[in-house]
């Protein structure tokens, strides 16, 4: 018979992948360190693999334990969404939540899904347009809560993951290989990164084709016509990604993070600013290639 995962065990394991060590894991859960010890012995016995290597006086995730961490977050989540759903007071009402589209395609239908399986009786109008023009329609009250890319005078204090942009082309043109680079560039602090990356090369380079919307950018780098970039995450199938072994410097890293309304949130946008949160915090990064 297949044995059962401890919901406390894979939640003190979580806290050791997170901290990078059992000593702040313990206190992370609130036990002793002995107590974290043996609780990871279990774990490894339950699934029958070693989790953890001896690296001198630390210990480090085997092969098995980085596998394991996936399972383990999806497993605590589902926990934690039934425990809410039957313990936690039903939330009613409408709340008006902005992202630009790039975040929609790739996080928007889990994020929804989740906080309607916990709150199915809280209406969510979602509006999509770039980060500044959410940024000043939150700041100005019109929608509870938004994500948004950091940067371009867009400082909030609730950064919620870091990504790497990444350049890309059609997997089937070689339009990076001009002289003159053409670009197909969104107005966002993207542009700002990758001009400075060109210019530290002294590339040469021309914007070919501008828009706010992440589709007309993707239209244009898939058709062959520019090269673009967009973060890591967002790379599609079709597109090819661009290093330092083309040529191409590395245009750097940046914030995503939640902008709210002023003044005190309703418990439904406290809510859905969790579910947020959590799902980008855990979701794994994406392959830098999508043939």
């Amino acid at each position: 018979m297949i044995p059962n995962l401890d919901i406390d065990l894979l939640k003190t394991f979580l806290a050791i992948a997170d901290t990078g060590n059992f000593t702040r894991a313990a206190e992370e859960v609130n036990k002793t360190q002995s107590a974290v010890s043996m609780q990871m012995k279990r774990l490894e016995e339950l699934v029958g693999r070693p989790l953890f290597a001896r690296d001198g006086r630390a210990s480090r995730l085997t092969a098995d334990g980085d596998r394991l961490i996936e399972y383990a977050r999806r497993i605590t989540q589902i926990n934690d969404e039934a425990v809410s759903a039957f313990t936690k007071p039903e939330l009613s009402g409408r709340l008006r939540f902005g992202m630009p589209d790039d975040y929609a395609d790739r996080f928007l239908p889990e994020i929804l899904a989740r906080f309607s399986r916990t709150h199915p009786l809280v209406t969510v109008d979602v509006a999509c347009m770039n980060s500044t023009n959410l940024y000043e329609a939150t700041k100005r009250g019109e929608m509870e809560l938004a994500l948004v890319t950091f940067g371009c005078d867009i400082v909030t204090s609730e950064p919620v993951r870091r990504e790497p942009l990444v350049w890309i082309t059609s997997a089937r043109h070689s339009v990076h290989l001009l002289e003159t680079l053409p670009l197909a560039s969104p107005h966002c602090e993207w542009r700002t990164m990758v001009l400075r990356a060109l210019e530290s090369q002294k590339r040469k380079y021309r914007i070919a084709y501008s828009s706010s919307n992440s589709n007309v950018i993707n239209a244009a780098v898939q058709a062959g016509l520019a090269v673009g970039a967009v973060p890591q995450i967002c790379v599609r199938p079709g597109l090819r990604v661009l290093t330092e072994k083309d040529g191409f410097p590395d245009p750097g890293t940046f914030e995503i993070g939640l902008v709210r309304k002023p003044g005190r949130p309703s418990s439904a946008a406290e809510a859905l600013a969790r579910h947020v949160m959590e799902g980008l915090a855990t979701k794994p990064q994406a392959m830098m290639a999508a043939e």
